[in-house]
């Protein structure tokens, strides 16, 4: 099922993330920002396929984790990547089938996920989202946590179908639910679940083996995280393929030992902070630190994931 070796991808992951995610400039703003980092390292990184199971496959190099679906109707993506990484997605897609795409859905308004709409959109996609991810698109949105303010995408890079709770797609002989995620993440996710083949796309809902990015601003909480990988765990059964936003694809398994690493680190902060310490002092007392070794690995660094947490609580 998984053309290279899952110990090997995780491991080319890691390293990819560690210079940052990926990206491409979206606007001017301080050198420091993980964005630029994450952009800039988009720039390099090649856009690599696995094959998950019947006509589904996933990209990743490009910001997110891409998911598509791809038979005689036309492809299915869930997320875009990042615009700098166009030409190496096209390549990519081309690798699977020579359809076209015809539908993308975006599991959230981050860019990492979403700044590859209106390529893909002159290129014949209907873009699916929420209606809170249409707003942040539409919008000049400053992200404090990464120093950072994104400009608008335009027009013909903004979501056409808005979904308010569940849609579902009959397409290239596949049943595909799409539906709402209460706030978790942002304030407006989407998962999207491929029924036949049980594939299960969660967006950055899910990040395996890497702590997190939680939006505070934008709706986002760690209670809420928690809240919607139970309703994904109560969702898939063993036998389920779940793409993450960030990291290797996953299972059941891995997505139960996220939910536990984001209890038991919500559970320690929430301590601290009760006690009355500050956001140094709790950062200084090392919540995370039965985690670190595997999770802190990346751009979400320990000190960086603690304070998501204590300003989300």
């Amino acid at each position: 099922m998984y053309p290279i070796c899952l110990a090997t991808r995780h491991s080319m992951l890691l390293a990819f993330v560690a210079l940052a995610f990926n990206a491409s400039p979206v606007s001017a703003n301080d050198e420091e920002s993980p964005v630029t980092k994450i952009n800039n390292a988009a720039a390099k990184a090649p856009v690599t396929v696995q094959s998950l199971r019947g006509n589904i496959s996933e990209l990743d190099g490009s910001g997110g984790n891409i998911t598509v679906l791809s038979g005689p109707d036309g492809k299915f993506l869930v997320d875009a990547g990042i615009a700098i990484s166009k030409d190496r997605i096209k390549t990519a897609l081309a690798q699977i089938s020579p359809q076209p795409v015809t539908f993308l859905v975006n599991t959230h308004w981050h860019w990492d996920h979403t700044d590859g709409n209106p390529w893909l959109h002159d290129e014949g996609a209907t873009i699916i989202a929420t209606a809170n991810t249409k707003k942040h698109l539409e919008a000049t949105s400053r992200v404090d946590d990464w120093r950072y303010t994104f400009l608008p995408l335009p027009a013909g890079g903004l979501p056409t179908t808005l979904v308010a709770a569940e849609k579902t797609y009959e397409f290239d002989g596949e049943t595909i639910i799409v539906s709402t995620i209460a706030n978790a993440h942002t304030d407006g996710d989407l998962y999207v679940y491929f029924k036949k083949a049980d594939v299960l796309a969660l967006g950055d809902t899910f990040w395996n083996g890497i702590y997190p990015f939680i939006d505070n601003k934008y709706g986002g909480s760690i209670d809420g995280t928690i809240r919607s990988v139970n309703m994904s765990l109560a969702l898939a059964t063993d036998q389920t393929i779940i793409v993450p936003g960030h990291g290797p694809v996953g299972t059941r398994a891995q997505l139960a030992e996220f939910r536990d690493m984001l209890v038991t680190v919500r559970t320690n902060v929430a301590k601290l902070k009760k006690q009355g310490k500050t956001l140094a002092d709790t950062i200084a007392a090392h919540p995370t630190a039965a985690f670190d070794g595997k999770w802190g690995q990346s751009i979400i660094d320990p000190a960086f994931f603690t304070r998501l947490v204590y300003n989300g609580i």
